[in-house]
């Protein structure tokens, strides 16, 4: 799939694919920080089916999504929180989160990142990788 890549141990360095304006180098690399240090915390908590998706030219609310699974409600919940407290430690940006009291699927916005955690039935249920990994809009 285009714009879709699977986590593997060793990943270097996000880098967006898209044009930048002068002045957004700063920006961007934070948000490439944010996005390797969400990557290196779902790999050390052995999160699974971790995909990264570009979402530059499909959508505004965005940069780039995360997609993982934990294996089970409080595995998920382990997920988001060891990702929050990453995110605080990186310079204290606040990431809004949704989903926690249950834990089937946990949403962390940071603006520039989407992360989706998921039970992975749930994860099957809404199939987000084939709603947001298709070309870019026309």
């Amino acid at each position: 799939m285009q714009g879709v890549r699977e986590s593997t141990k060793g990943l270097g360095p996000l880098t967006a694919t898209s044009q930048r304006e002068p002045g957004e180098d700063t920006i961007a690399d934070e948000s490439d920080e944010i996005c390797a240090a969400v990557l290196a915390s779902l790999e050390d908590d052995k999160a699974e089916d971790v995909l990264v998706l570009d979402l530059t030219g499909k959508s505004t609310i965005a940069d780039q999504m995360i997609i993982a699974s934990g294996r089970s409600a409080r595995h998920v919940s382990s997920l988001a929180d060891h990702i929050q407290r990453k995110i605080k430690e990186l310079g204290g940006k606040r990431a809004r989160i949704e989903g926690l009291p249950n834990a089937d699927w946990v949403l962390i916005d940071t603006g520039d990142l989407i992360v989706h955690l998921f039970r992975p039935e749930v994860r099957e249920f809404y199939d987000l990788e084939r709603i947001w990994a298709g070309p870019p809009a026309g």
